[in-house]
């Protein structure tokens, strides 16, 4: 039996590995040499599906064909599109295609719900968002507190790691809930923390919410087609998420949203936009607004085909794995470049992402002692796509749809040896 850290037995690893041929449906940048650099970076753009190119190249033969009747004749008919697309979206996260629609840009669309979902009233307005939860979230969250006419110095709430730990307890987030429940309108947390990789526990996070009278939301930047999510069954309020991350939709992608279908009868305040009316009088172009009662209802304009397309390319390929087994194969993936990283020293080197499987998805973030973004930089001359960071950390996310466990073990061998030379 080959040594654990050795080359021999990942590639042992990748024989058995049920997903393996799945790497060989994308695209992966090349070096001078024309072989496939390390890339870790799904987290923050996914790699391009082979049939992406297809996908879109019908639709401009479409385009090209029919003109405006493309939206009835083309062979993905362009007005229902995003329809089609709904259906495979909500497998992905664990909803009723009812409840989701690809629109938008992520902000955008947090935005937009929380047109719905914030609606502060009384002194019970302030809204719990992580620490370090992404810059954008930040700056949403406390331009919806402005524009309430709140301020965001009082009424907006930071989740903190405790003294010397790098991820937020659950009994910490559920003593905030309740010892401020009076006044807390919204807690709204990335599912998956960009930074430290953390997963939180989005369905206790919701009970603890709705017990005390919170609505809950999330950012699934990070987790969508990389959690198995289950929307629905866990009961959040909203949800939001970009798709070039793990979903592969391309850079600047079409996003997404989740409305829970308990929400989709009321008349929730929302902005108001023509792809959003009732489909029997949108075509009328009546005055007044009847809105669709699904998550179509958020929508404000006709979405962008090409987009779509592109999306819809990631979204057959999801189709034919499923989540689960896709978060099976995260699991010993991460599981394994874990304990390489770990053998490396930890004297050295600290992985800040929960060691524990079931808090974390695909994402490792790495932090080296003593070292800067010159690590960075060391690694990435050595054909390492990764990501840095502010102020040293190097997330690494092997995505379980492209990458293998040759790939770990490689990006692995790399560091030990730049970490040697330096």
């Amino acid at each position: 039996m080959s040594d654990f850290f050795s080359l021999e037995y990942a590639q042992n690893l990748d024989k058995n590995d049920e997903l393996r041929e799945y790497r060989n449906r994308f695209h992966f940048p090349l070096d001078s040499n024309g072989d496939k650099k390390l890339y870790f970076t799904g987290n923050s753009l996914g790699l391009q599906p082979k049939s992406t190119r297809e996908y879109i190249n019908q639709e401009l033969d479409d385009w090209a064909k029919y003109g405006v009747d493309g939206h009835f004749e083309a062979k993905n008919p362009w007005m229902p599109y995003h329809e089609i697309v709904a259906e495979k979206l909500a497998r992905v996260v664990g909803a009723k295609p009812v409840e989701v629609v690809a629109m938008n840009s992520l902000t955008a669309n947090l935005h937009f719900l929380m047109v719905s979902f914030y609606r502060p009233e009384g002194k019970k307005r302030k809204i719990v968002i992580e620490y370090d939860a992404f810059p954008s979230d930040v700056y949403a969250v406390k331009s919806q507190i402005k524009f309430h006419g709140g301020n965001p110095e009082t009424d907006l709430i930071y989740l903190k790691a405790r003294e010397g730990e790098h991820t937020i307890r659950i009994e910490d987030i559920k003593a905030v809930l309740e010892n401020q429940s009076d006044e807390i309108a919204l807690i709204m947390l990335g599912g998956v923390n960009y930074y430290t990789g953390q997963l939180f526990n989005m369905k206790a996070i919701t009970e603890i919410a709705h017990k005390n009278n919170i609505v809950a939301g999330f950012d699934l930047a990070h987790a969508a087609g990389n959690i198995h999510l289950k929307l629905h069954d866990w009961g959040i309020d909203f949800a939001a998420w970009c798709s070039y991350k793990y979903l592969n939709s391309g850079p600047g992608g079409i996003a997404g949203i989740f409305v829970h279908e308990k929400h989709l009868e009321k008349d929730l305040p929302r902005f108001e936009g023509w792809w959003g009316q009732n489909k029997k009088t949108r075509f009328l172009m009546g005055r007044e607004f009847d809105g669709i009662r699904t998550a179509e209802g958020w929508q404000l304009s006709n979405p962008p085909i090409f987009q779509l397309a592109a999306l819809n390319a990631s979204l057959d390929i999801f189709e034919e794995v499923g989540m689960e087994k896709l978060n099976i194969k995260t699991k010993k993936l991460t599981g394994y470049l874990e304990q390489l990283v770990n053998s490396l020293g930890k004297d050295t080197i600290e992985i800040i992402t929960p060691s524990d499987v079931t808090q974390r998805g695909c994402q490792l973030s790495i932090r080296v002692k003593n070292a800067d973004k010159s690590l960075f930089e060391e690694l990435t001359k050595q054909n390492i796509i990764s990501d840095w960071r502010e102020p040293d950390v190097i997330r690494v996310a092997p995505v379980p749809l492209y990458n293998s466990y040759e790939d770990c073990y490689k990006f692995s061998d790399i560091l030990k040896k730049t970490l040697t030379k330096n």
